[in-house]
């Protein structure tokens, strides 16, 4: 599939920020919704380097600013063929210390963030029977992570969605994938590394941290396969297989090594 425009949530940094100069570099015509932070002003520059950058700052919690803000790239881009969902926040700790409002923030900007992107692009694909939707979502949206209670149901929200839509609009011959990553080298794994109880360590250091570009390039690579799953590292792809194959020896792996880490220990 040629892509000629390309909308990426979160495109300001992290992932997002590395695709979005892949694609720039390719030629494609890049629209990015993120934030108004510093990471956005410093894209400004790259913005007024290329030409074919299109910024738009806003929250991808709030539906009608989501719309508004794709309704003007298409305006400035034309229609789109590409849209990656990468924005995403977390805060790891243990269920009983976490506010409910980080349930609520992360379910919104993971979850509804993601499907307010897909519902302001997925009509207009339909229509010309062609596109690709790909949603960021994590290896924690596959397997419950201890210290991940408010941000591993967002993600498993994502995929859920996503393999539901994939059902409906294949026939329509529109391509739907989601990523499922491990720990990620960018500014969001750096925020959430203290916050890590000690147990959320010791499982997070069973799996390599990837670099932004590693993700960037296998989304690339899955969108021009057709892949519904797309897997950075081959590791991911048989840790996935092994779970969902033998869930009991997965759980007696997992309880062997919070075991190790302290059990119980930080708990209140």
């Amino acid at each position: 599939m040629r892509i000629a425009h390309a909308i990426v949530t979160g495109g300001s940094s992290g992932i997002g920020l590395a695709l979005t100069r892949r694609l720039a570099a390719r030629g494609v015509r890049v629209s990015v919704l993120a934030l108004d932070d510093a990471a956005m002003q410093a894209l400004h520059d790259l913005a007024a380097e290329l030409g074919t950058l299109h910024l738009e700052a806003v929250d991808v919690a709030d539906r009608e600013a989501v719309n508004a803000a794709v309704g003007r790239c298409l305006e400035v881009h034309g229609p789109v063929d590409l849209l990656v969902t990468s924005a995403g926040v977390t805060r790891p700790g243990h269920f009983l210390d976490l506010e409910d409002e980080e349930f609520e923030r992360q379910l919104a900007v993971n979850y509804l963030g993601t499907l307010w992107a897909v519902r302001a692009v997925a009509a207009g694909m339909v229509e010309r029977r062609r596109g690709s939707i790909v949603a960021v979502s994590s290896f924690a949206g596959l397997v419950g992570v201890f210290g991940y209670t408010a941000y591993a149901p967002s993600k498993f929200a994502v995929r859920g969605l996503i393999e539901t839509l994939r059902c409906e609009l294949a026939p329509h011959g529109v391509h739907v994938a989601a990523v499922y990553p491990t720990d990620v080298d960018t500014p969001m794994l750096a925020g959430e590394q203290p916050l890590k109880p000690a147990q959320t360590r010791a499982l997070s250091g069973t799996a390599a941290t990837l670099t932004p570009d590693a993700v960037a390039d296998a989304i690339l690579r899955g969108v021009a396969r057709g892949e519904h799953r797309i897997f950075c590292v081959r590791s991911s792809w048989w840790l996935d297989r092994v779970a969902a194959v033998l869930p009991g020896l997965t759980r007696r792996i997992v309880d062997r090594t919070v075991a190790g880490a302290g059990g119980a220990d930080g708990l209140p």
